[in-house]
């Protein structure tokens, strides 16, 4: 499905523009392809530039509680520079790479609620107009989809997914904010962890994998949050014990006291300390409009339909499944995008 408009700000007999990405899924750091369809107007114009943005939905938290905005975190020049003549067609056909931290947002085929699109830039005659919006769906890497299995496996489930904006110090992070993927705990965990969150830091060569988890309170004393980190290389998939090197993280992680283990590359006790660059975990609220650095686009506080795939279903040999009670289905995604970016352009964004 695309999201199809007249360029307005262009004024009326402007050209339109149509993005058509090609059909699946694709992975970070893969190749995403398509084409952009040209619709001439009511006089022949010079088009000087066509332009792709990446863009999220992504939660930031401040001191009046949470917002959520759009970030753009990629942009493509994919062509320009003819002329097209009145009411004539004319596609440019694209090919980019994606960042290799771009967020995942189907497991199994199934929506985790992050939002992500592609959005078609027209430059005419000084004029620029967001003319397309497309849904972009994104699948996991193979040592991803061996990391997520093999938690799924071990008992955890899928809880929720979300973007949070700001930086996991200690790590290599590239955009300007990172995946949470939070997972209830496997039975054999429960009495020690309420939940699990993971994040992965994609690379060329690998990926920095992130497990926080938030620990229960014995008799005596608080629950705390921990973090460790562990690297693994893309060639691993094949050659590793999943289950176990998996299950080795976890026990590091739920046994870890004082300090971190011989993986861990954070060097103080308390993840939200300031200067840690990990962004506190408070309860999700309305939020307050905020800016949030370049390419925050905010204003979209309190639109929490997504994610809203409900609680987890567990394990077994399909691995981490992805339950979709009470929540979105794949249908529901498409048109997540087009509410939840169709007020960019009157919002304005920092270049």
């Amino acid at each position: 499905m695309v999201f199809k408009r007249l360029l307005g700000a262009m004024g009326a007999g402007a050209p339109s523009v149509d993005t058509v990405l090609d059909g699946g899924a694709v992975t970070p750091g893969g190749i995403l392809s398509g084409q952009v369809h040209l619709q001439g107007g009511s006089a022949d114009v010079e088009i000087e530039h066509i332009g792709l943005e990446l863009i999220a939905r992504v939660e930031a938290e401040h001191e009046d509680g949470e917002s959520e905005g759009a970030v753009v975190f990629e942009r493509f020049t994919v062509g320009g520079g003819f002329r097209l003549a009145e009411q004539e067609r004319h596609s440019v056909p694209f090919s980019v790479s994606l960042p290799w931290e771009t967020p995942v947002s189907e497991l199994y085929g199934q929506p985790l609620g992050i939002v992500l699109g592609v959005r078609t830039e027209l430059a005419v005659a000084g004029a620029r107009d967001k003319g397309d919006l497309d849904p972009l769906a994104v699948r996991p890497l193979p040592v991803q989809e061996a990391v997520l299995e093999a938690l799924g496996q071990l008992g955890f489930g899928f809880k929720s997914a979300d973007l949070e904006h700001g930086h996991i110090g200690g790590t290599g992070q590239q955009l300007p904010f990172y995946q949470e993927i939070e997972l209830t705990p496997a039975p054999q965990y429960a009495h020690v962890v309420n939940e699990i969150e993971l994040t992965f830091l994609a690379t060329p060569a690998g990926m920095e994998i992130v497990l926080e988890a938030d620990k229960r309170g014995g008799l005596f004393e608080s629950g705390q949050d921990t973090l460790t980190r562990f690297t693994v290389s893309h060639h691993d998939v094949g050659t590793r014990d999943w289950n176990s090197e998996v299950d080795g993280w976890i026990r590091q992680l739920v046994e870890h006291r004082a300090s971190y283990g011989s993986h861990a590359t954070y060097g103080h006790a308390d993840p939200y300390a300031a200067g840690s660059g990990y962004g506190h975990h408070s309860a999700h609220g309305s939020g307050h409009e905020s800016s949030y650095g370049s390419g925050y686009e905010s204003g979209h506080e309190g639109h929490r339909s997504g994610p809203g795939l409900g609680t987890a279903v567990a394990a077994g040999a399909a691995g981490l499944a992805v339950g979709v009670v009470g929540g979105l289905v794949a249908a529901e995604v498409v048109d997540e995008v087009g509410d939840f970016f169709e007020g960019d352009d009157e919002g304005g964004e920092e270049d």
